[in-house]
C-alpha cells in the first residue's frame, strides 16, 4: 500500500533522544475520518500518557519516532485524567506498579482517557462488530500519509487456533464511536485476504 502509514497498537515509540514507550491509541475526527493524534504511554507507566499531534510522528509499523525530546514529550497534553489522591498529596508510579500515596496494597485508582472535544479514540483490543455479531479486535489503523485519512482498520479475526490480521476498508465502517461497527457480515470478513503488516518483516 503505497503512500500509507501503519499505526500498529503496541508499536515501540522513541523520542529524538531516548526510547519512550508504546503506542496505545489513535485519536480520530469521526466526521472527516482523519487521525489527529496518537496516544503514547511511557514504559513502566513512568509519567502520564500524552496526546502526540501527528505532525510530530515519523515512521510506520512496529517502530515510531517522535520529533521531540523526552522533556518536550512531558509537556504535551495529557491523554488521561487521574483522580485526586487522598489528602490531595502528589503521587507517581513506582516501578512495582503501586502508587505513592495509596500504599502498596491499595487498589490503584482508575484513570480516565481524555480526547479533544468531538473526537474519538481507537485502541488495541477494541471490539469489532460485523452486522451479525462480534468478529474480532482492533490491531491498528492504516492512514493515507498525504492527508491522514484512515483508509483501513486492521483487525485480528478468528480464534486462537486460526487467527489472521485483515484490513477492513474504511468505507465498510459504519461507526467508530463505540468500538468499530461494520457494514460487513462475519462471512464477508472471513473471506478477506490476510493483511501484510510491517511488523512481520
Amino acid at each position: 500500500m503505497a503512500d500509507t502509514m501503519q499505526y500498529l497498537i503496541g508499536a515501540d515509540v522513541r523520542c529524538s533522544d531516548d526510547r519512550l514507550g508504546r503506542l496505545r491509541r489513535v485519536v480520530i475526527d469521526p466526521v472527516a475520518r482523519t487521525a489527529t493524534h496518537v496516544v503514547v504511554e511511557p514504559t513502566h507507566r513512568v509519567g502520564m500518557a500524552r496526546l502526540v499531534p501527528l505532525d510530530l510522528v515519523e515512521g510506520s509499523g512496529p517502530s515510531l519516532r517522535l520529533r521531540c525530546t523526552l522533556a518536550e514529550f512531558g509537556h504535551l497534553d495529557a491523554a488521561e485524567e487521574a483522580p485526586e489522591p487522598p489528602g490531595g498529596a502528589d503521587f507517581g508510579y513506582l516501578e512495582m506498579g503501586s502508587l505513592d500515596g495509596f500504599g502498596a496494597n491499595a487498589t490503584p485508582p482508575v484513570f480516565f482517557d481524555t480526547v479533544p472535544e468531538g473526537e474519538v479514540e481507537v485502541a488495541g483490543g477494541d471490539r469489532v462488530h460485523a452486522t451479525d455479531g462480534h468478529v474480532g479486535h482492533v490491531r491498528g489503523l492504516i492512514l493515507d500519509s498525504r492527508d491522514r485519512r484512515v483508509t483501513y482498520v486492521l483487525l485480528t479475526e478468528g480464534h486462537l487456533w486460526g487467527r489472521k490480521d485483515v484490513a477492513i476498508p474504511i468505507s465498510a465502517v459504519s461507526d467508530l464511536s463505540d468500538g468499530i461497527r461494520l457494514h460487513l457480515s462475519k462471512r464477508d470478513v472471513q473471506h478477506l485476504e490476510e493483511a501484510d503488516l510491517a511488523d512481520r518483516g
